[in-house]
């Protein structure tokens, strides 16, 4: 028969075919006895429809399928669905509608796929909803409407029950608010307005309970630790049943009622609040603290000012104290009152370090660097501690103690927005200094790749510096023992390609150097500074030196000899042995070389006790301050042409004071020094008035 002779089908013996399949299929769905479908039973219904759908009109029936398609689902879900779900309650009611829900999106699956000719050309045509869309809107409107209200109470319930301790089963709750969003088909309407909006409203009304409860009843530590694990549970709730987007809302509910409502009666609780935290030094409450409150809308506010009271009222008692202290010790001696003073400056740092401690700590604010320059704006001879800085961080930086670079720069920015330009501008060429010397230093390598012969088989790394930026450091001419000496020969050609205007100073002092020493025992790698490794390798050539000859040999001061002969024959590692065997070293005394030496380290780096040069930097910072003095004067009177001693002093001490207090008997020295070095002159009529000399 051909494809013209095709017996046309008509609706009523094709819609009872179809009839059939569809009821096969609700018994599969029901769990009566029936077989699955075949490839053939699908081929047959596919096929039906398909010729019901082009045929020649009148006999074209796609819109009348159309139709029917829906009404199938509508009679099942009427007949079969809707009294199923209507005899049940609560929990069985969740359960009947999860199973219903399952089933009816397999029967749309299979519905669509017997009528899928109707998708492909008669909805795309028409552009009606697609046969999918039209089955689960049946559901929507026939079992969804009817339902959700006794569906969402159901829900809540059980939430409720959860939230007092009781065992509920969430993978059914998971499946039932999986329908929610899924009947909005992309939407998330239905889940808001149907469920989530009254779940909220719940949720509030559920911790308002607790709380008025709690607060009356809990310390706040204890109710800090009820709120914590009650937010833990919500988040918990979220990743179990709720969907993800009601994670900041229903959390925001809780923390309203839970934190917002009662943060002032919370913080201020009399023997338990923020106040008695702080002074009982209850880190792990304030932590608590600050972890809940820095969750809602200026939560904070609150608890830093308390803090800032606390921390004022602690500071104020310390000064209270010291200024009692010292007017009782006016009498007595001056360095008492020098002691008295020291133990406040360390009080107070102690103070400082404990506040900030919580600040990083317990209040997760990481200031790492604040430190210092926070306790800088107390300080006022802020050029003294400049110098003292800057000697500190040459000797992180050259001898690799630092951090970082970064680390470095970050304390500098804030130690220039605090006191200027010229106070880090040095530091910051330190730092910068030592960039490219790795860069140099890798030139350098190059350099020895490229001409075999320059290399001596000694690994030398060299950083080049400049004057102005670095603290002043001796140099001397330290004889060199003879395979050092080529190292730093070649050094010098290489730095003499790079630039001919350049002079190369040798700080020696500063250097280090790695030995290989050959004891009986063992050989030991040794880590020592320039200085030991040249007075070590005086041995090579020599069983027993005397102090003299090693002096005039190294050419070094009696000093740095004494202290690196210390600490070679007299410290942990001896590794020349001394006569006598003394703790002290004398100029009568002999040394040769400890063959025996051993250690149970591979490699020990000896120490050289290093110089005490508190005394010299603060003589440097001195002589700063006379030039510092001195201009200040100069720039004075060269605005004002002529001025009284008395507003002279008092204008210099407001110029210099951002850096250091300058002493009023040093500025009157200095002003006896200008004077005759004619910058100034006296009045001759009154001694107190100076005039500028151009």
């Amino acid at each position: 028969m051909t494809m013209n002779e095709r017996k046309t089908i008509d609706l009523e013996q094709g819609w009872e075919f179809m009839q059939k399949g569809i009821t096969k299929l609700k018994n599969i769905l029901e769990g009566l006895p029936e077989p699955q479908f075949s490839s053939e039973d699908y081929m047959m219904l596919y096929t039906t429809i398909y010729n019901m759908c082009t045929q020649k009109p009148p006999h074209d029936y796609s819109q009348q399928l159309y139709d029917k398609y829906r009404e199938a689902f509508e009679e099942y879900i009427t007949s079969t669905v809707l009294p199923s779900l209507r005899e049940k309650h609560d929990e069985f009611m969740l359960r009947e509608l999860v199973k219903r829900w399952a089933n009816h999106k397999v029967m749309v699956r299979w519905l669509s796929r017997f009528f899928h000719y109707l998708d492909r050309y008669f909805i795309a045509r028409r552009s009606l909803p697609p046969l999918n869309d039209v089955g689960l809107t049946c559901f929507r409107d026939l079992v969804y409407q009817e339902l959700n209200g006794k569906v969402r109470d159901a829900v809540i319930s059980l939430v409720d029950q959860e939230r007092e301790g009781e065992q509920i089963d969430r993978a059914l709750l998971k499946n039932v608010l999986d329908i929610f969003v899924e009947i909005g088909m992309g939407q998330m309407d239905c889940y808001e307005n149907d469920f989530e909006a009254a779940m909220l409203e719940d949720t509030a009304a559920y911790y308002s309970r607790k709380a008025s409860n709690w607060i009356l009843e809990d310390s706040c530590p204890d109710y800090m630790l009820k709120a914590e694990e009650c937010l833990k549970r919500e988040k918990d709730r979220v990743a179990h049943y709720l969907h993800s987007s009601s994670e900041p809302k229903l959390l925001e509910k809780v923390q309203h009622e839970l934190l917002s409502v009662y943060a002032n009666q919370l913080l201020e609780k009399e023997h338990s609040g923020c106040h008695a935290l702080l002074r009982d030094d209850k880190r792990d409450d304030l932590s608590r603290m600050f972890r809940l409150f820095s969750k809602i809308p200026k939560g904070l506010d609150p608890v830093s000012s308390i803090f800032k009271q606390h921390v004022t009222a602690e500071g104020t008692t310390l000064v209270k104290q010291a200024e009692d202290a010292a007017s009782n010790k006016k009498a007595e001696k001056k360095d008492v009152v020098g002691l008295q003073e020291q133990v406040f400056v360390r009080k107070v740092i102690e103070l400082h370090d404990k506040y900030l401690q919580y600040v990083t700590n317990s209040f997760q604010n990481h200031t790492l660097f604040h430190k210092v320059v926070k306790l800088l704006a107390y300080i006022s001879d802020k050029d003294l501690f400049a110098e003292f800085y800057r000697k500190k961080l040459a000797r992180r930086l050259l001898f690799d103690k630092s951090a970082n670079d970064d680390h470095e720069r970050s304390i500098l920015t804030k130690l220039k927005q605090q006191c200027g330009g010229q106070f880090t501008s040095k530091m910051e060429g330190m730092v910068t200094d030592l960039t490219l010397a790795r860069e140099n230093q890798t030139s350098f390598e190059e350099y020895l790749n490229a001409n075999p012969n320059a290399n001596q088989g000694i690994d030398l790394t060299v950083t080049v510096l400049t004057t102005g930026f670095w603290p002043s450091y001796k140099s001397f001419d330290l004889n060199l023992p003879a395979e050092m000496v080529r190292c730093v020969e070649v050094f010098k050609e290489f730095y003499q390609t790079k630039t001919k205007h350049r002079k190369l100073t040798w700080i020696y002092s500063l250097g280090t150097c790695n030995l290989v020493g050959k004891f009986d025992p063992k050989t030991v790698e040794l880590v020592v500074t320039t200085y030991q490794a040249a007075a070590l390798l005086l041995f090579n050539s020599a069983d027993k030196l005397s102090y003299p000859e090693i002096m005039a040999q190294l050419n070094l001061t009696d000093d740095d000899v004494v202290r690196l002969l210390h600490s070679l024959s007299c410290a942990k590692y001896k590794i020349l042995i001394k006569e006598p065997n003394t703790k002290t070293i004398s100029p009568t005394d002999h040394f040769e070389f400890n063959s025996k030496f051993t250690d149970k380290m591979r490699r020990i780096k000896i120490p050289l006790p290093p110089v005490d040069e508190k005394k010299k930097v603060i003589e440097d910072v001195d002589k700063d301050r006379r030039y510092a003095i001195d201009a200040s004067i100069v720039r004075i009177m060269k605005s004002r042409k002529v001025l009284g001693h008395q507003q002279l002093v008092m204008e210099c001490v407001e110029q210099l004071g951002r850096m250091f207090k300058p002493d009023f008997k040093a500025i009157k020295k200095r002003i006896e020094d200008l004077i005759t070095r004619d910058y100034l002159e006296r009045d001759k009529d009154n001694p107190n008035l100076y005039k500028y000399l151009a």
